[in-house]
């Protein structure tokens, strides 16, 4: 009969919660790669996208990559993966809603609860251009800036 190795519950708890937070961003990888080669639609902000978010509460920062599907003529569907700390990943979806702007482009608004662990209801305000996406971001506990462009420029 094989000894049964006895592995502590904190690696098992770790490899559990990386598990889940992986599900799904495989697919995203995907979705988000066939995206970026495609050309952007010209006057519209669907597509893929690439920069970075940064908090203003505590510095931190990472890549933030996001693909922006039109629902309706004034609701898209932003989804986002998020890296933090360099090695952790988080993919999550948002539905914006479309506002007049300034200057030609297009004001997002949209909110979504990502759950107690995640730090609950995130509140998103920003602007796009079919070549610039910014955004802020608050909640509860943290607030900053998404800044992103399209793929390759």
């Amino acid at each position: 009969m094989a000894k049964r190795q006895n592995i502590p519950l904190f690696v098992r708890l770790t490899t559990l919660a990386a598990l889940i937070l992986s599900t799904g961003c495989s697919s995203f990888n995907h979705d988000w790669k066939a995206a970026a080669q495609k050309p952007a639609p010209a006057g519209d902000i669907s597509g893929a996208w690439d920069g970075q978010w940064l908090s203003d509460a505590n510095g931190h920062h990472g890549r933030l990559r996001c693909i922006l599907t039109k629902k309706s003529e004034a609701t898209y569907d932003a989804h986002f993966k998020a890296r933090f700390w360099k090695i952790f990943s988080a993919s999550y979806t948002i539905p914006l809603e479309l506002k007049p702007g300034t200057n030609g482009n297009y004001r997002l608004e949209g909110d979504r609860d990502l759950g107690k662990l995640a730090g609950g209801v995130y509140r998103y305000i920003g602007e796009a251009t079919p070549t610039m996406f910014h955004s802020q971001y608050t909640n509860k506990y943290d607030h900053g800036t998404f800044e992103m462009k399209r793929p390759g420029s």
